[in-house]
């Protein structure tokens, strides 16, 4: 299904809101008169959890229930919508981001990488970013424009298209891919379009939804995101049959998964649906203790949570930290692949460990999301929300790897590629101090571990 353009030119022209500055005012201490310290707003806010990122049961007849792993803060009264430097107030931008992590000049860094004050946003990009997410986002293009608009980072109209994975084998093949009343998956598509492209501007990113969030359904989505990657489109004849791309395609790329649920004995046949050629696939770890499918796949670059920590008074970065509530483990199903079996069998030795590396993710140090969905929130909803959870993490490292311009032939290679890495400073920062897991179990310590996997990204490098 084509994007909706008329969408996407309004965005386009509509103008960043300016907000004036809050006055200061001088106060008297010790019977002298100071200047008042920079204004640090108060941030009450409220943790919102929506139904789809809640565990789902699985219905009779289904092997394979799937949540999102979002999480959302929304701060009192607080909006990114000032001109440039952008008043974040402490929550991330892409610019903030691409400072932390060395996606951008070091000329163009300003110190702490504060959010505040820190502009430069990534520039690269190329070929394809496919997101996988289920249910129909409306609101997804004038969204993803008005983001892009507010954080200036550039986006063209054939950049961006919403694909409907209604095949033969979907339950809503002869019409059209419903919402989510909720409003959850929603949220999850706005984040996953809007920080994939933040991270690779250049690229093109298809929004492929599901017609819902069970097996069958997604395992179509995901074809039809490989398509899209290794051939440049997918084609769904009018009977609903799924085409195939020519024996000579070539095209490389990106798929994100930012969902997942429960282990199941059976889902071995699921790793199947991850080894397209030139195709790299990534899932993101969960937001609670233990392990979650895809990620557990060893076809499947799995992706972790941290906490971004800053200074509560300038907003200066203090420290990078495990997210407490990343998912992260040994699988019960998934046997240690040898990417893994190579470089870290002193950890992990029979089973898959996951994740493999990190990014932030937690929603009280998170990132800047707009979305318009009406969501199944007591109060209003404010359409530029903090957003967090491991929903965050896998596409922007999607948009990280894309970035980086290697395009592995696989994820196997992708993986053997960053633990081959590892250890290497100016690819990796490792994140060996912290706790999570089940009883805050698990720790950061040197070198691989349950947390963090091998670490965060530093630069493009290794990747």
């Amino acid at each position: 299904m084509a994007v909706v353009a008329a969408l996407l030119v309004f965005a386009f022209a509509m103008c960043g809101l300016a907000q004036e500055a809050e006055p200061r005012s001088p106060i008297a201490v010790s019977g002298s008169v100071q200047v008042t310290p920079p204004h640090v707003p108060s941030a009450p806010g409220t943790l919102f959890i929506p139904k789809s990122s809640q565990q789902q049961p699985v219905p009779p007849g289904k092997k394979f229930v799937a949540h999102t792993n979002v999480e959302v803060f929304i701060p009192a009264g607080l909006k990114p919508e000032e001109a440039p430097p952008y008043s974040g107030y402490g929550y991330e931008t892409p610019a903030s981001l691409a400072c932390h992590y060395g996606l951008v000049a070091a000329g163009a860094n300003i110190p702490n990488c504060n959010p505040n004050s820190t502009t430069a946003v990534p520039t690269g990009g190329s070929k394809t970013i496919a997101i996988v997410d289920a249910y129909d986002d409306p609101s997804a293009p004038g969204d993803l424009a008005w983001f892009s608009l507010q954080f200036g980072v550039p986006l063209t109209l054939p950049q961006f298209q919403v694909i409907w994975a209604n095949t033969a084998n979907s339950y809503c093949q002869y019409s059209g891919v419903p919402v989510d009343y909720s409003g959850g998956w929603e949220i999850e598509e706005a984040l996953d379009i809007e920080w994939a492209h933040a991270m690779a501007p250049k690229a093109t990113i298809y929004l492929v939804e599901a017609c819902s969030n069970y097996d069958n359904d997604l395992q179509q989505a995901i074809l039809v995101a490989s398509n899209l990657v290794q051939c440049g489109k997918t084609e769904i004849a009018p009977d609903g049959s799924l085409g195939t791309c020519p024996a000579n395609s070539t095209g490389k790329g990106e798929v994100s998964m930012s969902w997942g649920g429960g282990e199941y004995s059976g889902e071995t046949s699921w790793d199947t649906y991850f080894t397209t050629p030139g195709v790299v696939y990534f899932a993101s770890s969960g937001d609670s203790p233990g392990v979650s499918y895809p990620c557990t796949s060893p076809n499947v670059v799995c992706v972790g949570g941290t906490t971004v920590r800053r200074n509560a008074s300038t907003f200066n970065f203090i420290a990078e930290a495990p997210w407490v509530f990343g998912g992260g483990g040994q699988s019960m199903v998934e046997s240690i692949p040898t990417y893994q079996t190579t470089y870290i069998s002193s950890y992990c030795k029979t089973y898959r460990c996951v994740p493999d590396l990190s990014f932030d993710a937690d929603p009280y140090t998170g990132a800047w999301v707009y979305d318009t969905f009406p969501v199944d929130y007591e109060g209003e909803w404010p359409e530029w929300i903090v957003v967090g959870g491991t929903s965050l993490s896998s596409p922007a490292v999607a948009g990280i790897v894309n970035s980086a311009g290697s395009f592995a032939a696989s994820s196997s290679a992708e993986l053997t590629k960053i633990y081959t890495n590892k250890a290497v400073t100016a690819d990796f920062t490792d994140i060996a101090t912290g706790f999570c897991g089940f009883y805050m179990g698990f720790s950061g310590v040197a070198g691989y571990d349950f947390c963090t996997g091998v670490g965060v990204a530093k630069s493009y490098a290794g990747k």
